[in-house]
């Protein structure tokens, strides 16, 4: 589904911190055929993914001065009307500000964030480039989910700062949550158990496909491993969890019906 404007509070972008920057645009466009449209960035290599012309989301190079502390891994962006205001209702709500916020030339403004247990997140405030031109399509983003351990205190959370409602799924085998925008579910939220180790709270990105399992076999064909298997949804899907080769972890669903 093409896109040209997002609520406050909706999913509008998505980026991979990468040490390997070649190698991470091969392995995604071999994986999902996303063309790479290189840009030059102070510091970093820099590249837009796209699908048929429409900007999904970007790759960039984790910079050499952040090389020990920044690990592979996806980002997520929610659209705001107002990067300040968004900022401060996250530290009255008990998060924290990590970097910006930082205009992006004539593109918007942006700020990273993170939740009071730790989750990071980022915001954006458009200016002549809202964001993914797609979504909720094969190749597209199509679900975020909160891994967490407070599901009442995130939900407290993201409830102040987005204004996102909540309602519990009819999934009976797992308590889970869904994250609603006027009405539109955007994402979902579960609760890490004893399972889950010392793994910290985190954002998980879901990129929409046609055959789950082919997707899965790929990913490893191309240097990948697998996380969690493909694994059936009822009522929803077919998913996997899957990790690029540098370590970036992402998810894989074919929806029912999609």
């Amino acid at each position: 589904m093409r896109v040209i404007e997002y609520a406050p509070g909706q999913p509008c972008w998505s980026e991979l911190a990468t040490h390997d920057w070649q190698g991470a645009k091969d392995f995604y466009h071999k994986l999902f055929g996303w063309e790479m449209a290189d840009m030059a960035m102070p510091g970093s290599a820099f590249s837009m993914f796209t699908l048929d012309g429409d900007d999904l989301g970007a790759i960039y190079q984790v910079p050499s001065a952040l090389a020990g502390s920044v690990k592979t891994q996806w980002g997520i962006y929610f659209a705001t009307e107002d990067v300040n205001a968004a900022i401060e209702r996250v530290k009255a709500a008990g998060g924290e500000l990590i970097m910006g916020p930082h205009e992006v030339g004539h593109a918007g403004w942006m700020a990273q964030l993170a939740d009071p247990e730790g989750a990071r997140f980022a915001v954006w405030q458009s200016k002549r480039h809202i964001g993914a031109k797609r979504r909720g399509e094969p190749g597209a983003l199509c679900w975020v989910e909160l891994a967490c351990r407070s599901p009442s205190r995130a939900q407290g959370f993201y409830s102040q700062v987005f204004g996102w409602d909540c309602r519990e799924s009819a999934n009976e085998d797992m308590p889970y949550r869904e994250w609603l925008v006027a009405d539109e579910a955007l994402g979902g939220m579960l609760e890490m158990t004893a399972e889950w180790g010392e793994m910290p709270a985190h954002w998980m990105l879901y990129f929409q496909v046609v055959d789950c399992d082919v997707f899965a076999r790929r990913a490893q064909e191309l240097g990948g491993t697998l996380c969690v298997p493909p694994t059936n949804i009822p009522g929803v899907g077919r998913f996997a969890v899957l990790n690029d080769p540098d370590g970036g972890v992402f998810s894989v669903i074919a929806i029912h019906g999609g």
